[in-house]
């Protein structure tokens, strides 16, 4: 055989061959070529379309964290006006009891003073009406007036 035939041969085998496998490889090949193409592309797409959730997502919490915030901050403002007003409700009351015990001791301390005046007025008149007593019994002479005075006196 010739170089001639033997190369028509190979060339006659390569054409059946290109053409079994264009009509019966390549479609499956091609298909699942295809098919993978697709496949990564509906993941990309969803890589972008669940990216865009996440960020969509992260914008809620960050708005539902800043109105927390605002809520915590709004009552903790609240809770500290409330304080402030029961400490000085209470400093108000605590004030006017003073006031009231002051004013109380001070009503004890006139009745008090009054008491030890009645005490001794009493007193003094008794030690009067006593010396009274005393220079009438006694006869009546300047010398022993004089020195039941001074007794009187020292008594007082």
């Amino acid at each position: 055989m010739s170089i001639t035939a033997t190369l028509i041969i190979q060339i006659i085998v390569l054409l059946i061959l290109v053409g079994v496998t264009m009509k019966y490889i390549w479609p499956p090949i091609a298909a699942a070529l295809d098919e993978r193409a697709r496949k990564v592309a509906e993941g990309l797409s969803a890589a972008d379309k669940a990216r865009s959730e996440l960020a969509s997502a992260n914008k809620r919490i960050e708005a539902e964290l800043g109105a927390a915030r605002n809520d915590a901050a709004q009552r903790l403002a609240a809770a500290e006006r409330l304080a402030l007003q029961i400490v000085e409700e209470a400093k108000t009351k605590a004030s006017d009891e003073a006031a009231k015990i002051v004013a109380q001791a001070q009503a004890e301390a006139q009745q008090e003073s009054a008491k030890a005046r009645d005490a001794l007025r009493d007193q003094v008149a008794a030690l009067a009406v006593k010396g009274a007593e005393q220079i009438l019994r006694r006869e009546v002479s300047p010398a022993v007036h004089a020195e039941l005075l001074n007794r009187l006196q020292t008594e007082l």
